[in-house]
Parts: structure tokens; sequence; C-alpha cells
């Protein structure tokens, strides 16, 4: 019996209903559940899945049409994400660490650099990784301590960054450093560093979640990067990376949203299957009510983040609704999980079913991107308080 829902369609344009459906339909096949299972319990990184949204333009999208991309617009990218993270949250993250995280970076290099990456990275043979976050310092991004100091035409890069997603697979790292110890903000400057470069190690992490494209540790000794390689100007890195917070957040809430939506299907479909007392167990009311609950949050995470996308199309400025969109799509996702696990009960705590798998990517999304903490700290700022 299909779901009514007279809203799944509502506001998208038929390109972007046709990207949905065509985006899903691929991953259907070039990604089965059996697949996703067995790279989740291996750590390894969906490479197939990735090469095949290359191959069909899909890492074009976020990128201006003068350097090869699509140029998608925002609610383009909004309904894209939400369709990848749909079949999986773990395919979503692999394809934002290189076009929206590391690519955003991108932008901010000369022409030259751009000339040179841009090719590789459409066709899916060249990876990108964003390495910010460090032992002693995550949203406080003024506060990291790792230099890079000029030597000539080069840099040299020393310090330690961690939880960088997809670094051990990434052929470039887009670098957050200090190349001005003690100017705050302002003496932040990004580079572009290949993952191969001597002095650089890249070491996975164990994490509960995530872990088809898990996190990683990321030290510098010493590594040289020529000068040419800077993204974005020396000392221009905090305005770079706060143009592209919105774009950030927005696709965490997408993420978040589509995550949402599988979650209440899969849980429908084993609920509907379920008998207990010679009933459905969908005709309890104690069912029936948290799957109005999940049904709730997921169209409210939709909504507010379409919302943001427009608003980003308009040409706004939407800090706090883009943060707002964050909040509420990753904390709902985190719940609409652990109810997913209730209505299934000890299926849902078993490995042989996804929800689990589905509990413990959510739970990562209230922390990465800035924490919900630090959210709400914005969005009160934002009130004036």
């Amino acid at each position: 019996m299909a779901m009514q829902d007279p809203g799944r369609d509502f506001g998208l344009t038929d390109e972007q209903r046709m990207m949905r459906d065509s985006v899903r339909a691929l991953l259907a096949r070039v990604l089965p559940r059996e697949r996703i299972r067995t790279l989740d319990e291996a750590g390894e990184f969906p490479f197939d899945a990735y090469e095949a949204l290359a191959r069909d333009g899909w890492l074009g999208l976020p990128f201006p049409t003068a350097i090869g991309g699509a140029g998608g617009s925002f609610k383009d990218l909004a309904v894209f994400v939400e369709a990848v993270s749909w079949h999986s949250a773990q395919m979503a993250s692999a394809w934002l660490t290189t076009a929206i995280y590391g690519g955003r970076q991108l932008l901010g290099g000369s022409e030259a650099l751009k000339a040179e990456i841009m090719p590789g990275l459409l066709r899916g043979e060249t990876r990108l990784a964003f390495c910010l976050t460090e032992p002693h310092t995550g949203s406080d991004a003024a506060a990291i301590r790792t230099r890079a100091v000029q030597d000539g035409e080069d840099f040299v890069i020393t310090g330690q960054k961690i939880y960088i997603t997809c670094a051990h697979v990434a052929h470039h790292l887009a670098v957050v450093t200090k190349t001005e110890a003690d100017a705050g903000h302002r003496g932040i400057t990004v580079f572009l560093v290949d993952a191969r470069s001597p002095g650089l190690t890249i070491r996975p992490l164990r994490a509960l979640g995530r872990r088809m494209i898990h996190v990683n540790e990321v030290f510098f000794d010493d590594v040289r990067v020529p000068a040419a390689r800077m993204l974005g100007g020396r000392g221009q890195g905090w305005s770079n990376l706060m143009r592209g917070l919105n774009v950030e957040r927005l696709c965490l809430a997408a993420a978040a949203s589509g995550n949402c939506q599988r979650i209440i299907d899969d849980a429908r479909d084993f609920a509907l299957d379920r008998t207990a007392f010679g009933r459905r167990i969908t005709e309890f009311q104690a069912v029936a009510h948290k799957f109005a609950d999940m049904r709730m949050m997921a169209e409210a995470a939709r909504a507010l983040t379409y919302r943001a996308a427009e608003m980003m199309d308009a040409g706004l400025d939407p800090v706090s609704e883009t943060t707002i969109a964050k909040v509420v799509a990753t904390e709902n996702n985190s719940r609409c999980a652990d109810m997913g696990i209730q209505i299934m009960g000890g299926a849902g705590y078993m490995m042989d079913h996804d929800m689990q798998m589905y509990f413990r990517d959510a739970r990562v999304g209230t922390i990465g991107g800035g924490t919900s903490e630090i959210m709400r700290g914005i969005i009160a700022r934002r009130m004036g308080l």
C-alpha cells in the first residue's frame, strides 16, 4: 500500500523531480543495501557508487559553468543531497566532502589551480578533504594551532588535524592554517596540499557510525606546499570559511531530511508486516503515534531546508535560517532513528537490519558542522541577545 504524500513533489520543478528519481534509481543499481552493509562493516569507501555519480555528472552540480560545472541552484543542491541521503547518508557525506567542503575552498584558488584540479574532480578521479578541526579546537576555528611558515616560494606546515572525513581516500587536502600566529581569524590561510606530500601522515580513526567513509587524524611534519597553492590569499581564509557556512549547513540539513524519510519508510515496511496479539502493530496507537511524530519531524526538516535554499537562491544571506534548518533536521534525524529502533524492537537493534546503522550514522549530525549548542548560540546572537 503506497503512502499518501501529496506534498512529495510540491514546490519542485519537473527537472528537480527527475533529478531526485534519477539519483535514487542510479544508487539502487550501483549501491544496493547489501553492498552498503558490507562496506560499512569493512570500513571501505564506496568507490563504485562515487564514480557512478561522477559519470552521470553529479559532481559538477554545485560548480559554476565557467569552470565546467552544471551551475545548479541551491534548491537543486538540497534536492540532490536529500535524494542521495535517502539512499545512504554515508554516500551523501562521501559526495559532500569533495564537492562542497573541499570544493568550496577550491573556488578561492587561482585560475591555474582550478584548471589543474577541476577536470579530475568532475570526473571523480580527484577527491578532496577539508582539514579544519584540531585536537584542542573544533567550533572555535580562530584558535587553530596548525602553522604555515613561509620559506621562499613555499610554506611549511606543521600541526595536527582530527576527525577529518574521507582524508584517507583524498588526493588533495584543503588545510586551514595560521600564517600569523597571534592574529586570530585574520591570520588564517587555506592551502591545497597534495595528500602524498612528504611529512604528511593520515591515520584512520574508529567511530561509532559512518564507517564506510570514516574520519581520520592528519599529521603535518614540516609539509612543504608551494605558495601558488594558497586558496583565497594570505590571511583571507576566515572570509572564505564564513562564505561557505550557509552552504554547508544547508547540505547537512538536506542530508538529515533525506535520512529521516528513509527511516520512516523502512520502519513502516517492517511494521506493516509485523503482528502482535493477532493485530498488525500499526493498529496500536502507541506505534501509530510514533509514526505520526516521525512524519512531522521529517516534514519540518524538509520544509525548513527548502525554505533556506530558496532564500539563498534569491540572493539573501539566511544565516539564521540555514542554522535553524541544520539544528532541526539533524536533531530530528537522530530522534527518528531512535524511534525507528523502538518500533522495530529487537530486530531494529540487530546488525542484520539497517535501522541500527541509521541510528549510529545519525548521531554525528548534531556534532559535525557545528554542534547544536554552538548553532543555538548563533541563532541567539542573530536575535540580538
